[in-house]
């Protein structure tokens, strides 16, 4: 069974989500420069993560990976938030390097 439309599909919610609610609600807890700070940070650690944990299945370790970066970060956002930046990080890196395409 071909589950890639389904996971296109919670990739492209998750996208959505971020964009209608977590994004409107981070900006009005922190300044531009902290948003930029976080997203810069984000942006790292799924990069290093996506590198470090090459394996089929590494999805939980990829995350926590890059929560102990954000927290050693001293960066306190709320696990939720988190999550939909990591997927919305994880979603523009696939689309920079064309594997939406092969998925």
């Amino acid at each position: 069974m071909d589950i890639t439309p389904v996971v296109n599909a919670v990739i492209a919610l998750a996208a959505a989500v971020v964009t209608a609610f977590v994004i409107p609600w981070v900006k009005s807890k922190t300044t531009a420069a902290q948003r930029e700070e976080i997203n810069a940070w984000v942006k790292i650690a799924v990069t290093a993560a996506e590198q470090i944990f090459t394996d089929p299945g590494m999805g939980k370790a990829k995350k926590a990976y890059v929560i102990k970066f954000l927290e050693e970060k001293n960066l306190k956002i709320d696990e939720e938030s988190v999550d939909l930046m990591i997927e919305s990080a994880v979603k523009n890196m696939n689309t920079a390097l064309g594997e939406d395409a092969k998925r």
